[in-house]
C-alpha cells in the first residue's frame, strides 16, 4: 500500500507530517530519518482498529474489503 504524506519544517526545529487520507494522523522528529521512523509507527497505529466479531442474526452480513 502507498499512502503519500506530507513533511513540513517544523519553526522550532525538526519536521512534523500528516496523512490526509487518515485524519488525525501525524507525527513529528528531530531528524528526517526519525520522522520516517515515527511515520511508520503513526500509521500503523491509525490504521489498527479492534473488530469485534459481527453479531449473528438473520439479517447481518459479513463482508471483506481491501483498502
Amino acid at each position: 500500500m502507498k499512502i503519500k504524506i506530507v513533511v513540513h519544517e517544523a519553526e522550532e526545529g525538526g519536521y512534523w507530517a500528516e496523512v490526509p487520507s487518515i485524519p488525525g494522523c501525524v507525527t513529528e522528529g528531530d531528524s528526517f530519518e526519525e520522522l520516517l521512523s515515527n511515520l511508520y509507527e503513526a500509521i500503523e497505529g491509525c490504521l489498527s482498529v479492534d473488530v469485534k466479531a459481527a453479531a449473528d442474526s438473520a439479517n447481518a452480513r459479513v463482508l471483506e474489503i481491501a483498502v
